[in-house]
């Protein structure tokens, strides 16, 4: 009977330390027997001890020819796949002055295996959070917030656009989200004083400004392929916008496909990032997915219903806009796969993102449809992969996040199928260590449970 009772206690401490963050603060934490994609080339390494502490990879050898403390916490990972940490470079954290909603956003980033976000449509509080999430306050993702967009709304003059550019400097903002409307006057202002000053700016392409000069520009990103469409259909100049349609829809049947190694070349030359957000076109605008299927997907139980409701309608009023018809939207998403597929192939950084939450893309969860969707547009598994962990290294000057290697940051996903394989194999998630955090699929289960809304 004390064996027994003594067995009983085992088990339920095993229930306890799986439901339970594991600090490695504290103590070191192997993953034991692991194999390791390390993103530097394409390749796994096979059987392998990788040795975490106190945020950072300290040691990766063969099993058995690695040295830890005997307090060391093991991970089995036999037969599993430790790669870096994905990045959403498109994401949305709610803009108000409370943290509990962020925070729960936050939550399904990171049990998703997304380490790293940059939101993009900033608010004073956004500062407050990204401070709490370096200190360890709370746990989280990786931050990186814009300001207050800049727009046709709130920029009306040059001289309020420089003022708009100099106080988001000031207070602390990583860069200006620019977002539709502006008039080329403003947003020549925004980028000589945001040049002044020393801040990047990321976003939308708009109308007024065209694709050319925002490449001239100097973005740091364009954000959803925004002007790429417009930029290659002759008379664009003389087309309305609604004549024009949703990122180029409308018009998108007009585009001259010889000017694609033109724009290639342009978005190459000067530096500019891509970040598709591919979600958006093949989850919004196609007609092969209906409102009903999407709504239904099982990550839609972490939205509420007014949320999935606002949803619904978004894409039911995109395929009910007039001139909308399938096969238009159909060759739409198709040109948009050539144009990522395009990039890959010319050298054009590209980097993942999503746009979530938006319709239908639930926060985490769309970016493994992102990945999908970049393989669908010819990328292989590892080139996808790349636009989330290593491309991101480069683009935020981190040379120790994006592969796993000794010395680097330990932001990483445990996966039970091997992803250079399949890429849907980065949704079968057996842990997630944020840094010092290690989250078994114990602890990420329980932590979702808490956030169902339906």
């Amino acid at each position: 009977m004390k064996k027994l009772f003594c067995f009983i206690l085992f088990l339920s401490a095993l229930t306890v330390f799986s439901q339970s963050l594991v600090d490695s603060r504290q103590q070191e934490i192997v993953f034991r027997s692991v194999n390791v994609v390390p993103m530097d080339i394409e390749r796994i390494i096979e059987n392998q001890d990788v040795v975490v502490k106190a945020g950072k990879i300290t040691a990766i050898g063969a099993v058995g020819k690695v040295k830890f403390g005997k307090n060391a916490t093991i991970i089995d990972a036999k037969g599993k796949y430790l790669m870096p940490g994905l990045a959403e470079i498109h994401a949305h954290v709610p803009p108000v002055d409370d943290i509990a909603p962020m925070k729960e956003v936050l939550t399904l980033f990171t049990a998703n295996g997304v380490t790293t976000i940059r939101g993009m449509l900033g608010h004073p509080k956004h500062i407050e959070l990204r401070k709490k999430i370096n200190s360890g306050e709370i746990l989280g993702p990786h931050f990186y917030t814009s300001g207050p967009s800049f727009n046709g709304l709130s920029v009306k003059t040059p001289e309020g656009a420089e003022k708009m550019v100099r106080d988001q400097k000031a207070i602390g903002y990583d860069f200006l989200k620019l977002h539709p409307g502006l008039t080329l006057q403003n947003f020549n202002a925004i980028i000589k004083t945001a040049k002044e000053v020393n801040i990047p700016f990321a976003g939308h392409v708009s109308l007024a400004v065209g694709v050319w000069r925002a490449i001239d520009a100097g973005y740091a990103s364009i954000d959803h392929m925004d002007g790429f469409i417009e930029g290659m259909v002759p008379g664009i100049e003389s087309m309305t916008e609604q004549e024009i349609g949703f990122f180029g829809l409308f018009a998108s049947k007009k585009v001259d496909e010889a000017k694609i190694p033109t724009l290639m070349t342009a978005l190459r030359d000067h530096h500019i990032w891509v970040v598709p957000t591919q979600c958006l076109a093949e989850r919004w605008i196609a007609p092969d997915k209906s409102v009903e299927q999407l709504r239904n997907a099982p990550e839609m139980i972490y939205m509420d219903t007014k949320t999935l409701d606002s949803w619904s309608e978004n894409k039911k009023r995109q395929l009910e806009t007039p001139g909308y018809n399938e096969a238009d939207a159909v060759n739409f998403v198709k040109l948009r796969r050539k144009l990522i597929y395009e990039c890959q192939k010319n050298g054009v950084g590209l980097l993942l993102g999503s746009d979530a939450p938006q319709v239908f893309n639930v926060p985490g969860f769309s970016i493994h449809h992102e990945l999908k969707y970049l393989v669908d547009a010819g990328l292989t598994p590892y080139e996808a992969l790349r636009s989330g962990t290593v491309n991101v290294a480069t683009f935020f000057n981190h040379p120790d996040w994006g592969t796993v290697k000794t010395g680097n940051v330990s932001d990483l996903v445990l996966l039970n199928g091997n992803p250079l394989e399949d890429i849907q194999q980065t949704t079968k998630i057996e842990g997630v260590m944020l840094g010092s955090q290690w989250m078994s699929k114990g602890y990420i289960a329980g932590e979702l449970k808490k956030l169902e809304k339906r």
